[in-house]
């Protein structure tokens, strides 16, 4: 066995209600003034307020920053850290899903060094501690709020970069599952899979581990038994709980052991085309899962079992059972089944491809994979 090495170095509470303890945590870091960072729909619909008021209640002031889009672009970060520093803040709240923690992650960063988020890119770059971050999770999907990365979209060069550094990992999370209960059902339905995705790339990964794969199962149990059901009843506290754990698990999951091809390829859909993360890789997932039958070595049953609602005996399975299983949850999920439907244009492919190509997750990938690979993945799934 190779070697391997883990931690979870963060403070992670985790229950209904748990909103209510944010004023305890800041107190914990001994910050005097929070800066929120979120996105538009939560301060419309009143929970950015009822974060604010929480803080007002134990005399903690706050700042807000409620411009996070879908696929956070350099200049919304370039703002967001401008606000901030003008705030006088210390401390930095990311409360929302995947982009306003992924804003966060960078303004952290803007707000300890200065300079551009692109001086940043990559792994490593980021030169020490960040200003601190708390971070709530709003969706069950991008495990965010335990990764130590920071994806951001740079219109420039229709890129996503990526910033990878131990420091952006948040010091502490508040996971309150009655904070995913009210959100729509398409953002349900793709951030579940998104959540899906995280657990599956990070089981099969070359890089997988014992603590990776505990992790990932445990993700795969949750979200293979409760996605539908939380889609179907965002209000089902049950399955609400199980989703909010599961993505949980399995942002801790590919914090280990990475992800693969679906990652890879997923950035410059939503780069190019402005696709949602979480329903980028929920389309590419059948076509990338049949692609990696070829190197299955007994985990694709493992996971069909926690997905399928007809399982089968190990005798009995092969692995397309599993891409043939995703399929009819995608289809039952209303997730489109082609990236056609939801505007990509096939003529930036070979554009795509190089890009995909440059991502950390293809050489991780269980099946060893080609550019003309990624190129002929794209064109399946276009079709």
């Amino acid at each position: 066995m190779a070697a391997y090495s883990f931690s979870v170095p963060q403070e992670i509470v985790f229950g209904r209600g748990t909103l209510d303890k944010l004023p305890e945590y800041v107190k914990k870091l001994d910050c005097k003034k929070a800066f929120i960072i979120s996105g538009p729909h939560l301060k419309k619909i009143g929970l950015v307020d009822k974060c604010r008021d929480a803080l007002k209640a134990a005399g903690i002031k706050s700042g807000i920053f409620t411009e996070t889009e879908g696929n956070p672009g350099t200049d919304t970060v370039d703002k967001a850290a401008e606000l901030f520093m003008d705030s006088g803040s210390d401390l930095i709240i990311a409360f929302g899903g995947g982009s306003p923690i992924d804003v966060a992650k960078a303004v952290a960063i803007l707000g300890t060094y200065g300079g551009a988020i692109t001086d940043y890119e990559g792994v490593g770059k980021v030169p020490g501690p960040v200003i601190p971050i708390i971070a709530i999770p709003t969706t069950a999907g991008t495990g965010s709020e335990v990764t130590a990365f920071s994806v951001i979209t740079d219109h420039s060069r229709n890129y996503k970069l990526t910033v990878g550094s131990n420091y952006l990992l948040p010091k502490c999370a508040i996971l309150d599952p009655e904070l995913i209960m009210s959100v729509p059902v398409k953002t349900a339905s793709a951030c579940g899979v998104d959540a899906l995705v995280h657990a599956i790339e990070s089981y099969i990964s070359l890089k997988a581990s014992p603590f990776s794969d505990m992790m990932a199962l445990k993700a795969l149990e949750l979200i293979g038994k409760n996605l539908r059901a939380y889609v179907a009843n965002r209000q089902n506290k049950i399955a609400a709980d199980a989703m909010l754990q599961g993505s949980l698990y399995a942002g801790i999951a590919f914090s280990h052991a990475r992800l693969g091809n679906v990652h890879a390829m997923s950035h410059p859909v939503s780069a190019y085309f402005d696709v949602p993360h979480g329903l980028a890789n929920a389309i590419l997932l059948p076509f990338v899962t049949e692609f990696n039958e070829l190197s299955d070595k007994g985990k694709y049953y493992d996971i069909y079992r926690c997905i399928s609602l007809a399982p089968v005996t190990k005798k009995d399975f092969v692995p397309h059972m599993l891409t043939q299983e995703i399929r009819v949850l995608n289809l039952s999920l209303d997730i489109p089944g082609t990236l056609v439907e939801v505007g990509v244009k096939e003529e930036l492919f070979e554009f795509m491809t190089d890009d995909a190509m440059k991502s950390g997750n293809i050489a991780v990938n269980p099946r060893q994979t080609t550019r003309q690979d990624i190129l002929d993945l794209y064109n399946k799934a276009f079709r």
